[in-house]
Formats: structure tokens, sequence, C-alpha cells
């Protein structure tokens, strides 16, 4: 088993994202990976300016932003998203306990401007998911990161 396949399933876990569904995206998502990249975070999420488009599945792992769309008529996995981290730009976040909510935003390499809304449904998880984005884009100089905390 590779490091991508070990570290998949605890992590979806840990996000509240169930078995099944992690993998579901697992075929689809080791394709977008290098050997030996492993996963940091894994969630659902919403667009901010599409909520009902579908579902979305967030992957972040040490090199990669990857998102997968699962369409809501046909139910169809489609790539959203897969970019190297240093190829983002303008990363932020805003992370709102009140809300049990973290936005995450980011510019591709192609100008378009994403926008997630991952919902945590706990206000502790908000700070965790808040320290695991702080972590991966805050010492990267590629990125400009700056988390706005909501109050």
């Amino acid at each position: 088993m590779d490091v991508f396949s070990q570290t998949l399933p605890p992590t979806a876990v840990v996000a509240g994202v169930s078995a099944t569904r992690a993998g579901r995206h697992l075929a689809n998502l080791r394709r977008c990976m290098e050997s030996g990249d492993d996963a940091v975070l894994v969630t659902r999420c919403t667009r901010v300016d599409r909520p009902a488009q579908g579902d979305y599945l967030l992957l972040l792992t040490h090199r990669r932003l990857v998102v997968m769309r699962r369409t809501r008529l046909l139910r169809r996995l489609r790539l959203h998203l897969n970019a190297e981290l240093r190829h983002l730009t303008n990363v932020t976040w805003n992370s709102d306990p009140n809300l049990s909510a973290v936005e995450l935003a980011a510019t591709a390499i192609d100008g378009v401007r994403e926008r997630f809304l991952i919902q945590v449904g706990d206000p502790k998880r908000v700070w965790q998911l808040d320290a695991v984005l702080n972590h991966r884009f805050r010492p990267g100089g590629a990125s400009r990161v700056a988390p706005a905390l909501a109050t």
C-alpha cells in the first residue's frame, strides 16, 4: 500500500467523511497524486457562488489541492480542481465558529477564483481546520495568505 492509500481513510474519518464515500473517490483522487504524497485534509464542501450545483469533496495534501464534484442528477464524479499548492495564489480563508464553517478561496493557475464553504459542525473543529490551513499555506512563499477570523 502506498502512502496516499494509508493516509486517506483515517483523514476522511476524522473529517466526518464516510469510508464508503472516500473509497468511491479513491481511484479518481489517486490519479491526481504523486508517489509519496499523503492526505492532510479530506472534507465535504460546497461552492459559495453555486451551492446547488453539486456535492464536492476537497482533498489537501502536502503538495496538491484536489476537488472532486459529484453531480446531483446522475451522481457522476468529475474533477473540478487539481492544482499544486505552489500554483495557487491569493489563498485566503475565513473561519467562523458561530456558523461552524470555514470559507476557503484560492486563485488557480488559469486565473479562476475558486471559493468553497466547508461546514464542520463543531466550533472546535473550525479551529482545527484553521490550524491545518495555516500550516499548509502560511509558510509557502508561493501563496500570499491573509486569514481573517470572523467574530
